[in-house]
């Protein structure tokens, strides 16, 4: 599952002093604020360069709550059945299923996620028929709708499998759920590891959205971070799927990486606008070195400051705004008439571990190793490492690494977070009817903390009501977010989570 997030520290031997790109990019940044697109929304002034602490702190992505460095060991595959086979006791809609292809042949050194670097191909088929046998465990148990919703493959590199492992997962997922007609079925794409036959079977088995790994298209950056693709490339994938039929993209861009600057990653922005793919995901670089072994092959002092990073996604935003996107939230825009525009527009919008998403907030089957399923008020993660999960598996025991049963205050929190998260407004008394609390006696704490963001017009505090600005949703969801999460300020100070900024 794709998580990037972003933790950079200041270097003392950087190539050119901190202050000299702390003034340049405030310079930037602010140029960019006084020139601003009549499609953008009013509210949004860079806030003063020294306010950026109020918003520089360590805090979540918020795919789920609580975060995934909650779950414990103590919940083990028992647990998650027992989960499964309860389906039946309360309304479950269609479901979501995730599945990880762990694979890829080189590589990136920014990359956070769970994979697997080899280049022995037979590792793949025995993978996959290790997902079947996953899948054959968790139907065991499972009970309720088998209408299916929602599906997305990641990674790794999906495409890593060949054809006939693709068909082969495609008809096993088949026997045991329903594929809905209007379904939402995604799968991430290296477009270095595609081709045009491959990109028509995945349309044939019923992809019908796709997003593409890009991050970056200065050529000296690709190679900082050893992913050359050329634009050329790229845009020949996006042209196949659409010519496929596939009627929606993605592009996954990354700011924060080494030598990027303003003008270059502008550059990347405007070959982007030309192939104006319906979903942009714009994600800030997490540079955790100790806990990721291939981001040490990155050099701090290559790295954007704060400030700089802070003014390069100002300068993305607003060229996105000019050319007509939509901002849906944390990262992610999209053009008007996308669905996840409209589900944002509507108030229909959701999050998951995709991100954000427009299905209904319904259960998540997750096969895979290291992949994490939702089932009911319980979360549960497989074991990370292939030999371990395909061990287990081969056992005939479910993959269960660890796990979490939500607490009454854990399910509050959740509706709390993710309303922020999606909505970008709170309303008390819907949370004090559905929850059965005094939302301003319960969350006294929580409320004072925001008093300095308003004060930032970050966020509105009224009677009845918490609304974040628009220049908070674009620049404090995560530390709102924050707020009501209460491990994140139990402490504050963990070195686990990343910086917002």
């Amino acid at each position: 599952m794709k998580v990037i997030e972003i933790a950079v520290k200041t270097q003392k031997n950087s190539k050119r002093s901190q202050t000299e790109k702390h003034a340049q990019a405030v310079t930037a940044a602010e140029r960019m604020s006084s020139n601003r697109a009549t499609s953008a929304p009013t509210e949004q002034k860079l806030p003063e360069i020294d306010n950026l602490r109020h918003l520089d702190i360590r805090a979540p992505r918020y795919t789920s709550y609580p975060t995934a460095d909650r779950f414990i060991e103590a919940f083990g595959p028992q647990d998650y059945a027992r989960h499964l086979s309860a389906r039946a006791l309360v309304h479950a809609g269609p479901l979501s299923v995730y599945v990880h292809i762990p694979f890829c042949e080189s590589l990136c050194y920014y990359c956070a996620c769970n994979k697997t670097i080899t280049r022995r191909y037979e590792k793949a088929p025995a993978y996959v028929q290790r997902l079947l046998n996953e899948l054959q465990l968790v139907d065991e148990h499972l009970v309720g709708d088998r209408q299916l919703s929602q599906m997305h493959w990641g990674g790794g590199t999906p495409t890593y499998l060949r054809k006939e492992e693709i068909s082969v997962l495609m008809r096993g997922l088949r026997e045991h759920f329903e594929l809905l007609d209007d379904g939402e079925y995604s799968i991430e794409i290296d477009p270095r590891a595609v081709d045009g036959e491959k990109i028509e079977l995945l349309a044939s088995e019923g992809f019908n959205r796709m997003s593409l790994g890009v991050q970056d298209f200065d050529p000296d950056v690709q190679r900082a971070i050893n992913r050359l693709q050329p634009v050329e490339q790229t845009r020949q994938v996006l042209e196949q799927a659409r010519a496929a039929g596939f009627t929606s993209t993605n592009f996954d861009l990354i700011y924060g990486l080494p030598l990027q600057t303003v003008e270059r990653y502008a550059r990347t922005m405007e070959d982007v606008i030309e192939m104006r793919p319906e979903r942009i995901a714009l994600y800030n670089y997490a540079h955790l070195p100790a806990r990721f072994k291939a981001q040490r092959h990155i050099l701090d002092a290559d790295l954007p400051s704060s400030a700089e990073k802070f003014a390069i996604f100002e300068m993305a935003s607003e060229k996105l705004y000019a050319a007509g996107y939509e901002y849906i939230g944390m990262d992610h825009f999209a053009v008007p008439d996308d669905e996840l525009a409209v589900a944002h527009r509507t108030g229909r919008l959701h999050r998951n571990f995709q991100g954000y998403s427009t299905r209904p907030d319904s259960d998540l089957i997750a096969l895979g190793a290291s992949s994490i399923s939702r089932v009911g008020a319980c979360y549960s993660q497989n074991l990370r490492g292939v030999s371990d999960y395909t061990d287990r598996v081969s056992q005939g025991q479910l993959p269960t690494m660890r796990g979490i049963e939500l607490t009454r205050d854990d399910v509050l929190r959740r509706a709390v977070i993710m309303a922020i998260m999606c909505q970008g407004h709170i309303d008390k008394k819907a949370i004090e009817i559905a929850h059965l609390v005094d939302f301003d006696q319960y969350f006294v704490r929580e409320l004072a903390a925001l008093r300095p963001l308003e004060e930032l017009q970050m966020v509105q505090l009224d009677t009845n009501t918490i609304t974040i600005t628009e220049q908070g949703r674009r620049k404090a969801l995560r530390v709102v977010a924050a707020t009501f999460d209460h491990n994140v300020q139990a402490n504050q100070h963990r070195q686990s989570l990343s910086r917002v900024l």
